[in-house]
């Protein structure tokens, strides 16, 4: 695994991006980050700088045990974690597999057992790619990520992000298996026994996953705070960085 330690202090925040895989998800929240704490951080299996084939039946599992990996690589013995949809049930599995090295947990837009909404909003993008390929599935994604008006006013932004996500496409079939193995995923029956401190987040206009996913995942979770936010969509992490960083921090830092 190729991963990047960066930032200073004691404290290790390990980041894990969601279906897109791409550790560059978290830019808007590296620098308030490496300012308190030191950073892991690294594109998932079979994405960006570690791309590769993936194996069949992949799971979330697969992607915890690489973060594990990724710790002992880096000399992490104990670390916080950040993780967005996908990248949250990675630190859901971890904390139920691996108590003793998660310390606070931070989960974005995630959930114990997909929503039959965000199924649909799946099968909708595997039509995209099957249908038309990888540049209109890489086209759609922004719709499914973002609010318009923040699509509207950072259009060119937009376009180029497209851009670069059609020219490092993970492969129609190491997609295939990232879907399969968060439609795979339910940790429903172990939420009771996850004892982290753990702050749920999620915005109330998420296209892809509701809101109320994070309020049955908060529900769920015995040390868990939920905050939801009244807009963003489902990458308010990335429109409204400010806000975000100054409530992440804190919880990090209580």
């Amino acid at each position: 695994m190729n991963y990047e330690l960066t930032g200073t202090g004691d404290e290790v925040v390990v980041l894990s991006a969601g279906l897109g895989g791409a550790a560059a998800f978290w830019a808007p929240q590296r620098a308030a980050l490496e300012a308190r704490f030191r950073v892991l951080a690294f594109d998932q299996r079979g994405t960006g700088r570690n791309a590769e084939p993936l194996p069949e039946g992949y799971t979330i599992g697969h992607m915890a045990d690489d973060v594990i990996a990724a710790m002992d690589m880096a000399g992490v013995s104990r670390a916080h974690f950040l993780g967005h949809a996908l990248g949250g049930l990675v630190g859901l599995d971890l904390a139920r597999r691996f108590p003793g090295r998660m310390g606070r947990l931070v989960l974005v837009n995630a959930w114990a057992k997909v929503d039959r909404h965000s199924e649909r909003c799946f099968d909708i993008r595997i039509g995209i790619l099957h249908a038309q390929g990888p540049a209109a599935y890489v086209a759609a994604q922004p719709l499914f990520l973002h609010t318009a008006p923040y699509m509207s006013a950072h259009y060119e932004k937009i376009s180029a992000e497209v851009a670069h996500g059609t020219a490092h496409f993970q492969g129609a079939g190491n997609l295939l298996k990232r879907i399969g193995a968060l439609r795979g995923f339910d940790a429903r029956g172990d939420l009771a026994r996850i004892t982290a401190p753990t702050l749920v987040a999620a915005s109330r206009d998420d296209l892809l996953v509701p809101y109320t996913a994070s309020e049955a995942l908060a529900a769920g979770l015995p040390h868990a705070e939920l905050w939801i936010t009244p807009e963003g969509g489902h990458a308010f992490s990335v429109e409204q960085p400010e806000g975000f960083n100054a409530k992440l921090l804190d919880f990090l830092t209580a």
